[in-house]
């Protein structure tokens, strides 16, 4: 019997954990590594040479895509099931450009998760109906790509003066970007700004 070789990307300690015992029960699957962070994903990767990664997208620093992406050019031969939550539909694409293997939704019952790994390891894509349909309703992102690039930093704790140096603009130019974040989006105010962005999908580096 051939054994599938998983490495499970999960920043939430007991989802993770959950789903790595969950994964274990089965004959043919053996989880391989466990990591909590983006940016561990690639050496854990490197460390275990696994058949399968599974990756959430929303994770801290890193997010799941873009270690999706570095996976996908350092190490092809492993293929790629990402996890995400219903109401990201814009994910979809850019999961399409990243050519992810499966994309799978995160409360998805686990013989679903347990299906998709050897539908993908049989040479399948897997993508989630539900999220495909979400997908093709959902809408283009609203911001420029300077009002991403604002926000995004405001999401990982920036604060204006911090944003202005980084994107070389004047303090007052951020506050201007972000008040018209706030009014594209219809948000009460930064913060509100940031989770619509975030839920949607529209934060994920590019």
């Amino acid at each position: 019997m051939c054994v599938i070789r998983v490495l499970l990307a999960e920043d939430v300690q007991m989802v993770r954990e959950a789903l790595a015992a969950l994964l274990e029960l089965e004959d043919d699957i053996r989880v391989v590594a466990e990591v909590g962070s983006g940016e561990d994903v690639l050496d854990a990767a490197k460390g275990t040479r696994p058949d399968l990664v599974i990756v959430d997208v929303n994770m801290p620093g890193l997010d799941g895509l873009t270690a999706a992406e570095r996976l996908r050019d350092q190490l092809p031969d492993s293929r790629i099931l990402v996890l995400t939550v219903l109401d990201a539909p814009n994910v979809l694409r850019r999961a399409q450009d990243v050519r992810v293997d499966g994309y799978l939704i995160k409360n998805a019952p686990v013989e679903h998760l347990v299906k998709a790994v050897r539908q993908i390891m049989a040479g399948e894509r897997v993508i989630s109906p539900e999220l495909a349909l979400a997908a093709w309703e959902g809408q283009a992102s609203p911001l420029t790509a300077r009002e991403a690039d604002v926000l995004r930093l405001a999401a990982a704790g920036a604060e204006t003066a911090e944003i202005a140096e980084h994107l070389h603009l004047s303090p007052g130019t951020v506050r201007n970007y972000m008040t018209t974040i706030v009014a594209k989006l219809d948000a009460r105010n930064r913060l509100d700004a940031i989770r619509i962005a975030r839920d949607a999908g529209w934060l994920l580096n590019s």
